[in-house]
């Protein structure tokens, strides 16, 4: 998390009017105690009513106001389609995000109010992507992320069975199926995999590093060459 991130996560914990110990902001950001301190000076020094003291708590003695976003009813429709349906169709961790996100508008808005997922068109129940391929999905997007290689035996449509060793590159989201492009360290191409016929999916220690004629974009062209 980048740390203007992790300040504004901050602020919205204080928005509760409660004591919070550093311990608690710490397990909370995921960070270390040393960190929450310099965190809450440095908010502090940029005006931020909190009052407190080391090893007894802190406490925001007055309400912090953000600039309102200007933004019209239809695009944050948009924003609440698009943030329902991330929340109801992937992993825990993008679902979380997704939630955080949303947070982080209402507090920018003129009335938080204005972001309600029942207020909208568009109702977001029921998406098609079973719970393995969510746990998929979650593995998959840490090592596009960090960019180490994953490991996992693949079914294809044939009912043949391979152990393959992959740079994943990018998830693609179909209208029923997730799908996976990948440099294959095995056949040493480009191939493209569907997360439901992944099994035993497992991040590697090995990193990769972006090679000319491995990555996304080289994919993308060599898809644009074949079509002409």
């Amino acid at each position: 998390m980048r740390r203007t991130d992790r300040l504004f996560d901050i602020l919205q914990v204080f928005r509760d009017g409660k004591l919070h110990k550093g311990e608690e902001l710490a397990q909370r950001m995921e960070v270390s105690l040393r960190t929450i301190y310099r965190d809450i000076d440095t908010l502090v020094a940029s005006g931020v009513p909190i009052t407190g003291e080391r090893g007894v708590g802190y406490l925001m003695q007055g309400p912090v106001f953000l600039p309102p976003l200007n933004i019209t009813q239809g695009e944050l429709e948009v924003l609440e389609l698009g943030l329902a349906l991330v929340q109801a169709s992937f992993g825990k961790v993008i679902s979380a995000d997704a939630e955080t996100l949303g947070d982080k508008v209402r507090a920018v808005l003129p009335r938080p109010e204005m972001l309600d997922p029942h207020r909208g068109s568009i109702g977001v129940y029921h998406t098609k992507f079973s719970d393995a391929e969510r746990e998929t999905l979650e593995v998959v997007r840490r090592g596009i992320l960090a960019r180490t290689k994953v490991r996992f035996d693949y079914l294809s449509l044939r009912q043949e069975r391979s152990t393959r060793y992959v740079r994943p590159l990018e998830v693609q989201v179909w209208e029923s199926v997730l799908t996976l492009t990948v440099w294959c360290e095995d056949r040493q191409d480009f191939r493209a995999f569907r997360l439901d016929r992944m099994e035993n999916v497992q991040l590697t220690e090995d990193g990769y590093r972006l090679e000319p004629g491995k990555t996304f974009t080289d994919y993308l062209k060599r898809i644009a060459e074949n079509e002409h």
